[in-house]
């Protein structure tokens, strides 16, 4: 379906856009259902793998998605997908980055049932998740908090949930999305910021004033798999 052409002048000049028939049928359906267009939805955070990456978790190539992280009580929590789980396959089609697994889950009818393939702990192992649906005011409402320090350090965060925080003991606050400073500096999604060198924080806003008052290089202290270090990140 044509939806847009490359011009100067307004007139056509030989190049257009289309959007594939595959995804505006599956509008159309949606649309013809129930009215409105729905979004799937698992619930994890997923990055797409290097080699150096695949190395270490023992994967024969760098295809498929790498969670960092899984919310809680989502489709992919009840799926029992783990932090570190490598999405490899849905529904028997071989997943080659983190970009496959959004447009399909995304394209994908909420209440459908996927089956998917992750490799944990060396070997492969099937789950089977029940496609939630995507709640865009939820979305929208988290945005101003996940952005609160992206522009110097280029991390987009979140809050503990309440069963991450385990009873109080852990606090801090969980990168979801890295660019920038951040990523040179080697912080990843699921990384736990929490603190700013001796300074124990919170909140998105308590990481962004002290990344605000830092000098040119600063040292995050970050919890991955459960053990805590410093990060040195120039932020300049």
């Amino acid at each position: 379906v044509n939806s847009q052409i490359y011009s100067r002048s307004g007139g056509y000049m030989g190049l257009s856009f289309a959007i594939p028939v595959n995804v505006a049928a599956t509008v159309a359906d949606q649309l013809r259902t129930t009215g409105k267009m729905q979004h799937g939805r698992l619930g994890v955070g997923i990055q797409g793998l290097t080699q150096g990456l695949a190395q270490s978790f023992g994967l024969p190539d760098a295809n498929g998605a790498l969670v960092g992280t899984v919310e809680a009580e989502s489709p992919a929590a009840q799926a029992g997908f783990k932090t570190g789980d490598v999405i490899r396959k849905i529904d028997g089609v071989a997943v080659v980055d983190s970009t496959d697994v959004t447009s399909r889950v995304g394209n994908t009818m909420p209440g459908t049932k996927l089956k998917i393939e992750v490799w944990r702990d060396g070997k492969p192992v099937e789950l089977a998740a029940t496609v939630g649906t995507l709640d865009d005011t939820k979305v929208a409402a988290s945005k101003p908090e996940s952005s609160e320090a992206r522009g110097k350090l280029g991390v987009s965060v979140r809050p503990l949930t309440p069963e991450e925080q385990k009873d109080g003991a852990k606090t801090g606050v969980v990168v979801e999305q890295v660019g920038g400073a951040a990523a040179r500096a080697g912080i990843q999604s699921g990384d736990l910021i929490v603190g700013v060198g001796t300074t124990k924080i919170k909140t998105a806003e308590e990481l962004k004033q002290q990344v605000d008052k830092a000098g040119k290089t600063i040292a995050l202290l970050i919890e991955r798999q459960g053990r805590q270090i410093f990060v040195p990140v120039r932020i300049s």
